[in-house]
């Protein structure tokens, strides 16, 4: 029914930058809050950021003033910008969305790798 398909992750160096998209696909008829998780090898998955159905975004603290989440209502895409990328942000990152299609879901994308290199 709905798919969110990730991409923009790649390999980098230190202070580099990526844009990741996150398009959500399918019978869609609204969608709540999107958010990016990440989940680097042998840590727990962890929300990196989160934008609202009316684009107020929010960030967890090692993140902010570097990345920076928004969101096409029309395309029914999120977005993050990734600046002065660090190794530490090297991880996994996976959209995130409660979609109202048929039901009300909770959707998650496939993951997309990035990597920073030092």
């Amino acid at each position: 029914q709905v798919q969110l398909v990730e991409s923009g992750g790649g390999l980098v160096q230190a202070g580099g930058s990526l844009r990741l998209s996150c398009a959500a696909s399918g019978i869609i008829f609204s969608i709540d809050a999107m958010k990016w998780y990440r989940q680097a090898p042998g840590k727990q998955c962890e929300l990196v950021a989160a934008i609202t159905s009316g684009g107020w975004p929010n960030y967890t603290d090692s993140v902010k003033g570097r990345f920076t989440i928004s969101r096409d209502n029309a395309k029914n895409t999120v977005y993050l910008q990734m600046n002065s990328l660090k190794p530490e942000d090297t991880a996994v990152y996976y959209c995130n969305a409660v979609v109202l299609s048929t039901t009300r879901r909770n959707y998650w994308g496939q993951g997309t790798q990035v990597t920073v290199s030092s």
